[in-house]
């Protein structure tokens, strides 16, 4: 059995066709106001039925206010990735970091050449796809001027930039042992489909995965695992995917609003309930309940100073979300007896965590004091100013406040914990248990604070 305890989220696979975009976006939108995290459509450049990709995403992109967006799985062959990584950076500023990025190392290989692209062999498009995500990755990274030389893919002095508003996740389709050990050192995210993967060979799948994560110094945790199904599962299977192979996203091939409704309001909740109850309660609340923010209007009107204070806020969840991983580093460090639990307490409450005040835009110098200086500016600023501009808010914002005062507890937990092992090595264990709890609780709520309050902080004046 394999959870990786991450939240689950639940997404579309949408139709490409030019004859019919117009359902696609009505789709799209469909998952945007049921609450649905994801939307997503394949890449098939030399497919002359099939609209162009990343026009599609754009489009959906601005029509839509919550979901991310992100192609099932670009054809790197047909798109450089210099210039995949600027196109993706650039959707994801103007949508406020809702931009993923599922790459592929391509197929159809005579297709892709009839359009001017390579024609690789196995091996080679393994190659190509890891320089590519160096290139990719590159060019999300401040500095100066890139140089990277590789058999397909190099930079010679670009420099780099537009830097995407938060941290973009590139998933892999992965199926063969290369790619999934790809996968592993230095993907994201794992994005197989259910024909290509089935659920029995699923274990086998993510053993090479784990394999070349911890050979590359990595958590299996680290990588998402997003599986791609059919109309052909019940919550109940997708529930047992998650606990027992750690498939935590779901992408249904949709092709009807009938199919989206099912998806989102029926198999979507029951899979999250089955799951939080077989994880033994591990988040201290029921996502379930949660509230969700209205629907936008069809007239609401969204200022560019809205936009940019939903991107600050996704930058300090971005800046909490890169500590927690330091944090687990620590953690693990104390545990291999690389340092001492004091050392481990020390570096902690060195970074970002430890009071209840989290301070929008200003990266402090402690994680747990980030975590509260956050809260307490938006308990006591943002959201009053938002539940003024917006009344049917309050729901969601009394159950974003509750949530900090429980993320304040568990941080608590953390801190005695480490005290405890100073005095007791042998419960470091402990200490691990209370990492996890921080790193479900935590990822959950950044995770629904995003996805309930970017819409109105985009056409409700915010007064610092």
């Amino acid at each position: 059995m394999t959870d990786y305890g991450h939240a689950l989220e639940f997404g579309v696979f949408l139709p490409p066709g030019a004859a019919d975009f117009g359902t696609t976006l009505r789709l799209a939108q469909a998952a945007d106001v049921r609450g649905l995290e994801l939307v997503s459509i394949q890449d098939h450049p030399y497919n002359a039925a099939n609209l162009d990709t990343w026009t599609s995403l754009s489009v959906i992109a601005a029509s839509t206010t919550k979901v991310r967006v992100f192609p099932n799985v670009a054809n790197l062959p047909l798109r450089p990735p210099a210039v995949l990584a600027r196109a993706a950076a650039s959707l994801d500023i103007i949508s406020g970091g809702r931009v993923e990025l599922g790459l592929g190392a391509g197929s159809f290989w005579d297709a892709i050449a009839a359009m001017g692209g390579p024609h690789r062999t196995p091996p080679e498009s393994v190659e190509a796809l890891a320089e590519a995500i160096a290139v990719i990755r590159a060019l999300w990274t401040p500095g100066r001027g890139v140089r990277l030389q590789g058999e397909h893919y190099s930079l010679n002095g670009a420099r780099p930039g537009p830097f995407p508003a938060h941290d973009i996740g590139i998933w892999l389709g992965a199926y063969k042992k290369r790619m999934l050990q790809l996968t592993g050192r230095v993907a994201d995210g794992w994005l197989p489909s259910s024909p290509y993967a089935p659920p029995a060979q699923l274990k086998a799948m993510n053993a090479i995965i784990d394999e070349a994560a911890h050979d590359a110094g990595r958590s299996p945790k680290d990588i998402r695992r997003i599986y791609n199904i059919g109309s052909e599962f019940t919550p109940q299977q997708l529930a047992e995917l998650a606990l027992r192979d750690g498939m935590s996203g779901f992408i249904a091939m949709i092709g009807t609003e009938d199919e989206l409704r099912a998806f989102a309001e029926e198999t979507a909740p029951a899979v999250r309930e089955i799951v939080q109850k077989e994880r033994g309660g591990k988040l201290p609340w029921d996502e379930s309940t949660r509230p969700k923010a209205p629907a936008p209007e069809a007239d609401a009107v969204y200022t560019a100073s809205g936009r940019a204070l939903g991107r600050q806020l996704v930058g300090v969840h971005n800046h909490l979300r890169d500590e927690l991983t330091k944090v687990r580093s620590i953690v693990d460090q104390a545990a291999a007896g690389i340092i001492d639990v004091g050392q481990a307490r020390d570096e902690i409450n060195t970074m970002t965590m430890r009071q209840n005040n989290w301070t929008m835009g200003a990266y402090c110098e402690s994680y747990c004091r980030l975590v509260t200086i956050h809260h307490t500016l938006e308990d006591t600023s943002l959201y009053p100013q938002l539940r003024q501009g917006d009344g049917r808010l309050g729901p969601v914002l009394d159950r974003l406040t509750e949530e900090h005062h429980v993320i304040h507890e568990v941080l608590e937990r953390l801190d005695a914990a480490l005290v405890a092992t100073v005095a007791e090595p042998h419960r470091i264990a402990e200490v691990k248990e209370s990492v996890d709890l921080l790193t479900d609780t935590l990822l959950s709520h950044l995770s629904y604070e995003e996805g309930e309050l970017l819409e109105p902080m985009a056409r409700i004046a915010y007064h610092h």
